[in-house]
C-alpha cells in the first residue's frame, strides 16, 4: 500500500474520514465567500454562504460512492505484504450500509410527516363553528357574556372565580358554590363587583376550588368557537374574538 493511502486506511474508518472531508471542505468553502463579499452585500453574503454550506453536505448515496471509490483505491494500491483486513473491511461495509439505511428512513419519516399534517389539516377543518374548551385561563367578554371552564380531579365545596383585566387589576368575583369532579363550565355576564359593566374585550381568570378547609387541584380552561385553521406552526385552532389555541391544547369539543 502506497504511505498516504496506508496512513489514511490505518488511521481512520471509512466514516471518520468521510466527516472530516465533508467538514472541513464546507468551512473552506464558506470563509472565502464570506471574506470576499463587500460589506454592503453582507445578507447576500451569508445567503451565499450558507446555501454552498447546504450543497456541500453529501447525501446518502453520494457518502456510498465515496466510500467505494476510497476502498476500490486501498485495495488497488496495498501492500501484498501487509493486506487489508477483512474484518475491518466487512465492518466499513456494514457502517456505510447503516448510514445509507438511516438516510433512506429519514426520507420516508419526512414523507410520513407531510401527510400526517395535512390528514389533521382537513380533521380539524370538521369542528370549525363548534365550541371547544383548551388549556387556558382567558375569558373573551362580547355582549355581556363571555363563557369559561374548569376541571376537578375530585369534588369540591365551593369553586371561586376571579377575573381581572390586562394590568392584573380585579374586576370580579365569582362564588359558584360546590362542582363534581370533572369538567364544569361557567358565565360571567359583565358585571363587575364595583358594580358597572365591563367593557368588551379579553380578561383573565383564575379559579380555586376548597373542600373543607383543604385546597384542591383545578384546572382552568378557555372557551371559545372555532372559526378557522391555521397551519402556519403546526395545526393552530383559530376562535372568535382573537386568539388561537393549539390542536393538542383542546380537552373538549361542544
Amino acid at each position: 500500500m502506497l504511505p498516504v493511502l496506508q496512513a489514511v486506511g490505518a488511521g481512520l474508518s471509512a466514516l471518520s474520514a468521510l466527516k472530516n472531508l465533508t467538514s472541513s471542505s464546507s468551512d473552506k468553502a464558506a470563509a472565502p465567500n464570506t471574506a470576499a463579499a463587500p460589506a454592503t452585500n453582507g445578507t447576500a453574503a451569508s445567503g451565499s454562504t450558507a446555501n454552498a454550506s447546504k450543497s456541500a453536505i453529501p447525501t446518502g448515496s453520494e457518502m456510498q460512492d465515496r466510500f467505494l471509490k476510497l476502498l476500490v483505491t486501498q485495495m488497488k494500491n496495498q501492500d501484498p505484504l501487509n493486506p487489508l483486513d477483512n474484518a475491518q473491511v466487512t465492518t466499513q461495509l456494514a457502517q456505510i450500509s447503516t448510514v445509507g439505511g438511516i438516510d433512506k428512513l429519514n426520507t420516508t419519516f419526512a414523507g410520513l410527516s407531510s401527510s400526517l399534517l395535512s390528514a389533521q389539516s382537513i380533521q380539524s377543518s370538521a369542528i370549525i363553528g363548534r365550541d371547544v374548551y383548551a388549556s387556558g385561563s382567558t375569558l373573551g367578554l362580547e355582549n355581556g357574556k363571555a363563557t369559561g371552564a374548569f376541571e376537578l380531579k375530585q369534588d369540591a365545596d365551593r369553586v371561586f372565580i376571579t377575573v381581572s383585566d390586562g394590568t392584573g387589576a380585579l374586576i370580579r368575583t365569582l362564588d359558584l358554590g360546590g362542582a363534581k369532579a370533572g369538567m364544569s363550565a361557567f358565565e360571567w355576564d359583565g358585571n363587575t363587583d364595583a358594580g358597572t359593566t365591563a367593557k368588551s374585550g379579553t380578561y383573565n381568570f383564575q379559579a380555586t376550588a376548597v373542600r373543607g378547609s383543604e385546597t384542591i387541584t383545578i384546572e382552568p380552561m378557555m372557551a371559545g368557537r372555532v372559526d378557522g385553521v391555521s397551519l402556519t406552526n403546526g395545526i393552530k385552532l383559530n376562535l372568535q374574538g382573537g386568539g388561537e389555541i393549539g390542536m393538542a391544547d383542546v380537552k373538549r369539543i361542544l
